[in-house]
């Protein structure tokens, strides 16, 4: 064993020996891979070994994409086989809810270059003769779906590693971890000490414990998942003999199962309501090449319904029931990334689907490692997505929900009860008492929307309009039309200071920084010019900034922040987080609402539109910025959690001469729509330049040296790609939702569509004769694939909704650069749950265009 290298990663299983291949591919060729058992000894060797394309985040989907596209090239560099099974899948649809759900990742999945089809529940009986068709309403059909030996495609990634000249030591377990003053690690193993550069936590089972040594509590939870083993079955077999194909592999979401072939048998996997959480505080470091008791009566339910809609298997004997441990995160999605606070250690656990995204991960996260990118969009994947308030308890909860909602519908105006309330403001309980429909914000309860009196304030979940549509217009409208106040304490916030803050800031932001008293608008990009942050600058004195940013993403900035600070003391930032909350007011009549809460004067000509003031709002001491997320005549407040129920009733007692209304932030995200302003992680996110981002004023190049600014300026100087533009939309009974496909009737090409995996599984009848095409599809307007006659997929959808005051459905997206400012009625169409609508690009926002209201 090494004592010196520069890398260690932790941990054996598929992600590991999958990060440690694509480590030395990159370049790193003195890398270790250290394993406490043998390879495959913690879930990859108990796994089901299935893999899919499909996630409900694109960007997931295209890394998972790139998995079963990697396993031809890991075969031939190790000469071990996968044994690749690729038969593809089904999706089955019971009821025209979960049918819409298919139709969305249709939708999706076009954009992203994927071959699925909607198909009828025949057609998939005819792939799959153990179903009984008629529960059945519809499904969709994916050729990239299949499985593989699990212990074989871990042995041939540890083998590719290895041919290039990767370390890997076994029966070793890593004790304690100590970085050194320069950053530096020393991995403490049974088998002595290795001193590396960089630290990869691949830990799996264990990544909770690993992650302890150096201090940090992951948000992970292993449970235990179980599948049974079918044994041979003459249908199975007779179906093989006569068609000489494998059966396909079906989801069914109403059982909450997966089942595929097995041999000559079926493989019938569940993900049971009634989930059991393993080992949820210790991880035991003794637990290996173990199963856990079987337990049927836990997953009898899903298999009453699995009999039910798969009858061929319920006289089928049990030849072996799996019940082993695998690990998730709160949301089902990898653990992946630097981890904010510490020097050059990483994450790659939480990969509950290793054999779709342990490829993917390992490719990203290598990148990142090498070349200081992920190369990616894995804020999905991102470590730095969770913050403190995911802590054990925390943990366990929402990984159960998760676990027990894995087929389940996420519709878009559903919030999940689990673990809350976590964290609330001094508000909450005002909020709940005037009839607020709570979402969870970065774990902050936050209002969504306010319920009429005498209404139950609770979401009716829906992809169409809810019944939220209403109270939101009349949010809006008399927000609008008079003045409207809401809670903003979801909003990230920072303090900058010291004497060389302002160099600082004005390193790391495209614009230039303002005067004392003064607010700008900002994006930040990397220094490969990509959109990594927007944020609202105020300079509150001489050596101090205020900075107002995205909340989810306040662990991702802190640790961007964190690696660009100087060396010397010269710069300090505060995360203020719930320590700081606000309150915003909005509205023709937020003036004079405001001015009989402080003693100086605030008129147009003495608190000009982007100024910013520390003043005494109803008595308390506050600061107030003019400006709002509206794009309407307003002020953001902000004080210390002490203050917010006395700054509260001040503006509600005030306000009732003005017709003051309590809105919500969908009635705040509904009149950001109708101003064309673009939001974080949704339309701002780190594969878009800023200019593609349509963030140009922004954008000061001729400021001084900040980073990313020579990629910026190539991005102006060739071109964007892309565009980031506004439709008014056609839409009927739904709005868009985002990731929908944008159609544009052009005769060219204009590259912006993901090429096809180049991977396709044919679809047979039951004849045995190929069929290309689906007849679910005829006479409907969703049609098959990225072209349809003169129309082409051009685009996606960021996100969008009901703008209510000026009552037009709104999207964003990206569309190409040379169709961005063809305001041609007929060009465009945007698919919304499997029908085309008509969509006009709308440059100038429909919503005071000019700003004249804003800057009254």
């Amino acid at each position: 064993m090494k004592s010196h290298v520069k890398a260690v990663v932790i941990g054996g299983g598929v992600v590991g020996c999958s990060v440690l291949y694509h480590l030395a591919k990159a370049g790193w060729t003195d890398v270790m891979l250290i394993e406490r058992s043998e390879l495959t000894s913690g879930s990859s060797w108990h796994a089901a070994g299935g893999f899919h394309t499909l996630n409900g985040d694109p960007n997931v989907a295209k890394l998972q994409a790139y998995t079963v596209q990697l396993y031809k090239e890991i075969e031939e560099i190790s000469g071990q086989s996968c044994s690749l099974h690729l038969t593809g899948g089904v999706m089955m649809a019971d009821t025209p809810e979960r049918m819409d759900f298919l139709r969305l990742a249709h939708a999706k999945g076009r954009y992203l270059g994927m071959d699925t089809e909607l198909i009828t529940p025949s057609e998939a009986k005819a792939m799959f003769p153990l179903m009984d068709e008629t529960n059945f309403v519809g499904a969709m059909w994916d050729p990239v779906e299949g499985h593989l030996d699990p212990s074989g495609t871990t042995i041939a990634y540890s083998k590719a590693a290895k041919k290039l000249g990767a370390e890997i030591v076994l029966r070793n377990r890593v004790v304690d971890l100590t970085q050194q003053p320069d950053g530096t690690w020393n991995v403490v193993t049974e088998q002595g000490t290795v001193h590396a550069e960089h630290v990869v936590n691949c830990g799996g089972l264990w990544a909770r414990e690993i992650g302890r040594m150096v201090g940090v509590e992951l948000p992970v939870l292993a449970m235990e998942h179980m599948y049974l083993l079918t044994e041979p079955m003459p249908e199975v077999e007779e179906f093989n003999k006569s068609t000489g194909r494998e059966m396909i592999g079906v989801l069914d979401f109403k059982g909450e199962i997966y089942t595929r072939q097995e041999r000559n048998g079926i493989l019938l996997g569940t993900y049971e309501k009634a989930c059991k959480p393993w080992s949820p505080v210790n991880t035991p470091w003794d637990f290996g090449h173990e199963l856990l008791p079987p337990d049927l009566d836990r997953i009898a339910p899903s298999l009453e319904i699995g009999f039910k809609h798969f009858p061929g298997i319920e006289k089928a004997g049990i030849k072996q029931i799996i019940n082993g441990p695998f690990t998730f995160a709160l949301d089902g999605n990898p653990l992946v990334g630097p981890v904010q606070g510490l020097t050059n250690f990483w994450c790659a656990c939480a990969v509950m689907a290793g054999f779709s995204q342990g490829g993917g991960v390992g490719l990203a996260l290598s990148n990142w490692m090498v070349h200081g990118d992920p190369g990616f969009d894995v804020w999905g994947m991102d470590v730095a997505r969770f913050g403190e308030w995911a802590g054990l308890r925390y943990t366990n909860a929402k990984v159960r929900e998760n676990y027990s909602r894995r087929f389940s519908i996420r519709f878009p105006n559903e919030e999940l009860p689990a673990a809350r309330p976590a964290q609330t403001t001094p508000l909450y309980d005002t909020m709940l008492a005037n009839n607020a429909v709570m979402g969870d914000s970065w774990g902050l309860e936050t209002p969504l929307w306010f319920a009429p009196k005498g209404k139950e304030p609770k979401d009716i979940v829906s992809f169409h309009r809810s019944n939220d549509f209403g109270p939101i217009g009349e949010e809006v409208r008399a927000t609008r039309e008079k003045v409207g106040v809401t809670e903003i304490a979801n909003f990230a916030k920072y303090e900058v200071s010291g004497p060389a803050a302002e160099d600082f800031l004005n390193r790391l932001m495209t614009n230039r920084m303002p005067k004392i008293g003064r607010i700008v608008l900002t994006p930040m990009i990397n220094e490969f010019g990509k959109l990594i942050g927007d944020f609202t600058i105020a300079k509150a004195g001489e050596d101090r900034f205020m900075i107002w940013g995205s909340s989810a993403a306040q662990k991702y900035h802190m640790r961007w922040f964190e690696k660009q600070l100087p060396k010397d003391g010269s710069v300090r930032i505060h995360r203020f987080d719930q320590t700081l909350v606000g309150l915003s007011i909005a509205g023709p009549k937020s003036r004079d609402l405001l001015q009989k809460l402080v003693d100086v004067d605030i008129s147009t000509k003495a608190f000009r539109f982007m100024d910013f003031r520390e003043m005494a709002v109803g008595g308390a001491p506050c600061m107030v910025n003019r400006i709002t997320y509206t794009g309407d005549l307003g002020y953001e407040i902000w004080m210390a959690p002490t203050y917010q129920r006395l700054v509260y009733k001040a503006i509600k007692d005030a306000g009732e001469e003005f017709g003051l209304v309590d809105f919500g932030m969908r009635a705040l995200l509904s009149m950001r729509l109708e101003k064309n302003f673009p939001t974080w992680y949704r339309e701002l996110r780190p594969i878009y330049g800023p200019f593609e981002g349509s963030m140009d004023r922004f954008i000061k190049l001729e400021k001084n040296d900040f980073i990313g600014r020579e990629a910026a300026a190539k991005e102006q100087a060739e071109g964007p790609k892309l565009r980031r533009v506004s439709f008014i939309v056609d839409a009927a009974d739904a709005d868009v939702m985002g990731d929908e496909p944008i159609w544009a009737k052009v005769s060219k090409d204009y590259g912006t569509v993901e090429k096809p995996h180049g991977y396709g599984a044919p679809r047979f009848d039951t004849a045995g004769k190929e069929v290309r095409g689906s007849k679910a599809a005829e006479g409907a307007s969703a049609v098959r694939g990225i072209v349809d006659g003169d129309w082409r997929v051009v685009g996606w959808v960021t996100s969008g909704g009901y703008a209510h005051s000026v009552q037009k459905s709104m999207a964003q997206g990206y569309v190409p650069a040379a169709l961005a400012e063809d305001e041609s009625a007929g060009l465009f169409e945007i698919e919304i749950l499997g029908h085309r609508r008509p969509a006009r690009i709308n440059i100038e926002a429909p919503f005071d265009p000019s700003g004249e209201k804003m800057r009254t």
